[in-house]
């Protein structure tokens, strides 16, 4: 079976109205997953106590992480597009279901459970298949610009969707949220319905679920570049997340400097990322793994710095810790999604996912765990100095350190001749 023909043709990426519209309709269908969330956790503690309310908003992910693995092979095996669409029918068609029943009367707190449960398990399966979008309507020397605008609008969705849903929650309830967010899904759904892949990926051969699961781990084990790649965007949640989401609230209280400082903190950071994914797209520098490693090393230091001066140093932090996010998820994110094999981009994607699923939890408390322990700035210094010399490492490696953009096209191998154990080679001969 030969491998399937790129179509050519997209235009170049400042003019690609189809691709600008998908990123616009992955927005609003982030904004709307923000939006649910707030509502739901508003709705659950109205209806019941905190405590059920922190089960009921957590309910999706256990399933999540039991099927996202599933969901690769899924993505890598499948119609990702086709997939996307039956996961964004069923995610409007529930919250449809919702809205009636709160229509007719008070929705019960097993029917949010369900509904989080199966949330969950849609999020499985869209996401690795939605990571492979890109490189089916993208040129690749364009990912890095993608990939830019993408987590851009992304983060912008986010945050206007959090505000949005507290502000419906609150005026029409839980009905009017499940429909406003339906209608986030549908309209997704809508647009999904015009993509046709410019550049189909060759399918994974593997057989067996299992034997696809095996075949992404030991395509992991034997690409370090690719490996590489996973675990620094790995690191961007594990160091940044507990420093943020928990050490500035420790900083605050123990200096007294109030709860608004945790607003400013959050909305500098999300800003000063915007900003850093936007020049980082526009600039396209030509090593895109130095720019990655270097900035997120910048990002180890001012996570410690975190730890210690006054309120304007730690604004300062925030500010540096979102331009580098933002500017190293562009690059490494960009660069990810041009390196990886394109008949395993799906597991790739679902195995970073479910590490930040699993891993983040034990961070946090790990973090927390410092804190109660020592004195303040050593869970930052901790945190942020195993960054930077893990940084430091993938820097040292002279094969991460030549990987760059434009990424050269590799000749794609055909679906029967994809074979994990001799990928590695393939790959490395491409840089």
């Amino acid at each position: 079976m030969s491998a399937p023909s790129a179509l050519d043709g997209a235009p170049p990426f400042a003019r690609d109205r189809l691709v600008h519209g998908y990123v616009v309709a992955s927005a609003v269908s982030r904004a709307g997953d923000a939006f649910w969330t707030v509502a739901l956790a508003w709705t659950a503690v109205e209806l019941a106590s905190p405590a059920v309310a922190g089960l009921v908003v957590a309910a999706g992910t256990v399933p999540r992480a039991l099927v996202l693995l599933y969901g690769g092979v899924v993505a890598d095996r499948c119609d990702a597009l086709r997939v996307m669409r039956v996961t964004n029918a069923v995610r409007a068609g529930v919250l449809l279901g919702v809205g009636l029943v709160d229509l007719l009367g008070t929705a019960p707190i097993p029917l949010l459970v369900v509904v989080a449960v199966t949330f969950g398990v849609a999020d499985a399966l869209y996401d690795p298949c939605a990571a492979t979008v890109p490189r089916q309507l993208v040129r690749r020397d364009d990912l890095p610009a993608y990939a830019g605008l993408s987590q851009t609008a992304q983060r912008i969705g986010t945050m206007l969707g959090a505000a949005l849903g507290g502000v419906v929650v609150g005026v029409g309830g839980l009905g009017a949220s499940a429909a406003v967010d339906a209608a986030t899904f549908l309209a997704m759904g809508a647009y999904l319905l015009l993509l046709r892949p410019r550049y189909p990926l060759a399918r994974d051969p593997s057989g067996s679920v299992l034997a696809g699961l095996r075949a992404g781990f030991q395509h992991l084990r034997d690409e370090p570049t690719v490996r590489s790649l996973v675990l620094a965007l790995s690191g961007l949640n594990l160091v940044v997340g507990p420093a943020l989401a928990l050490g500035v609230a420790l900083r605050a209280s123990e200096a007294g400097w109030g709860a608004h400082l945790l607003g400013v903190a959050e909305a500098v950071v999300a800003l000063s990322a915007a900003a850093g994914s936007l020049i980082l797209a526009r600039r396209q520098p030509v090593r895109l793994a130095v720019w990655g490693f270097g900035l997120l090393v910048v990002q180890g230091a001012a996570v410690v710095a975190l730890g210690v001066g006054g309120r304007g140093v730690l604004i300062g932090a925030c500010a540096v810790i979102g331009i580098t996010a933002g500017a190293a998820s562009v690059a490494l994110g960009g660069l990810f999604l041009a390196v990886v094999h394109e008949s395993y981009v799906g597991r790739m994607a679902s195995i970073l996912a479910l590490g930040d699923d699993v891993l983040i939890p034990a961070a946090m408390a790990g973090f927390g765990g410092l804190a109660a322990a020592s004195p303040t700035p050593v869970p930052f210094a901790v945190y942020g100095g195993a960054m930077v010399v893990v940084m430091v490492l993938f820097l040292a490696r002279p094969g991460v350190r030549s990987l760059g953009a434009p990424v050269p096209a590799p000749a794609e191998a055909a679906p029967d001749d994809v074979d994990p154990q001799i990928s590695a080679a393939r790959q490395r001969s491409d840089f």
